[in-house]
């Protein structure tokens, strides 16, 4: 399972900036269409591991990253942004890059910095796209609604309360959709409804602490949302060095991650994601899945056959593994499990998965 994420913001806000160093994609900033990139998640947990079993094969968990082009609301509110958004129907995040600095010398849409107005007017853009598929759900089911279709009633009483949130400036994802409601417009894949990592695009770490940060984190506090504050131009440097001068680099800067490794955290705990592993001579491995995701569930992500099949999981904590040294240790230790159906799988899991073939 493949982490995907779209990065929005208005244009000169630093989202490509951000978009390459999170990817090293070297891309340009002024271009009209999308860039994309599959990029490795950082997993420190698997280099130790692999320090361990020393495998022929290491294989981490991926992220799709797909920056879109910078989004700005035309005065008519035609929805310029539809045809871009329609890129990113599929992901399953939206980080939004937010310009939190002043610089003369990089073009902007607006003459002033205002976080506030740069998300309502982005917000905007969703919206419109949004709009646009629910009046056409709402047609589809007319004839259905018509007929007194009682599943087709229902959604139409869902859509058009939704439909009617958005026309008066609330997105979908800030409605308080019931699991119901949700349900009713699945097919649709709001791009309102996506959840929200908010960017606080900054000159350098030094302003880390600036009103526009602060303005930006209020928002994103409102709604229950993450915020991460990134330099991007500091980032997209250090993207560009060799591993071991990167640690040094942000050793300077007084980071201890780069902004590839916080953005793909953040992204994982906003989608409620988490990583689990197998192990061996042959291959080390991350998987991923959803907190909450039963063993059979899980085991289904390293081969359906195994989730057909499932009898039990054998589980090892990583951190009793790191403890102790060695898989036998940990046995002895009385901290090797055996797992039925019902088990939820936790972050950090080892797991070997016995089934029926």
């Amino acid at each position: 399972m493949g982490l995907s994420c779209g990065l929005v913001g208005l244009p000169s806000c630093g989202k490509t900036t951000i978009y390459n160093a999170i990817t090293a994609a070297g891309a340009s900033g002024y271009g009209t269409e999308m860039n994309q990139a599959i990029v490795n998640m950082p997993d420190r947990r698997v280099s130790k591991l692999v320090e361990i079993y020393h495998p022929r094969k290491t294989v981490l968990a991926t992220l799709e990253v797909v920056d879109i082009p910078g989004l700005q609301s035309s005065p008519q509110s035609t929805g310029r942004g539809s045809k871009l958004l329609g890129h990113i129907k599929d992901v399953e995040a939206l980080l939004h890059v937010v310009r939190c600095f002043e610089d003369g010398s990089i073009p902007f849409a607006y003459e002033t910095i205002d976080p506030l107005r740069d998300v309502e007017t982005v917000d905007l853009e969703l919206m419109a796209a949004d709009s646009i598929t629910l009046q056409n759900k709402l047609t589809r089911l007319e004839k259905k609604v018509k007929a007194n279709d009682k599943d087709a009633i229902r959604e139409n009483t869902h859509c058009e309360k939704i439909y009617v949130a958005i026309q008066q400036g609330v997105p979908a994802r800030k409605q308080n959709l019931t699991p119901q409601e949700i349900a009713s417009v699945y097919e649709c894949n709001l791009v309102s409804l996506k959840p929200v990592l908010y960017i606080a695009n900054v000159k350098s770490m030094a302003d880390a602490d600036n009103r526009y940060v602060k303005a930006l984190k209020q928002i994103a506090d409102a709604e229950n949302a993450e915020m991460l504050i990134v330099c991007g131009k500091d980032e997209a440097d250090i993207s560009q060095l060799a591993p071991e001068e990167q640690q040094e680099f942000l050793k300077d800067l007084g980071l201890m991650e780069s902004s590839m490794e916080r953005l793909m955290h953040a992204a994982y705990r906003i989608l409620g994601l988490i990583s689990f592993f197998t192990v061996g001579e042959d291959e080390v491995r991350a998987w991923t899945c959803k907190k909450g995701d039963k063993a059979p569930i899980a085991a289904g992500k390293i081969h359906k056959d195994m989730e057909k099949g499932f009898i039990r999981l054998e589980v090892i904590r990583y951190d009793d593994l790191i403890a102790l040294g060695d898989e036998a240790s940990v046995a002895k230790a009385g901290k090797k499990r055996m797992e039925g159906r019902e088990y939820e799988v936790q972050d950090g899991d080892i797991v070997t998965v016995l089934f029926n073939k």
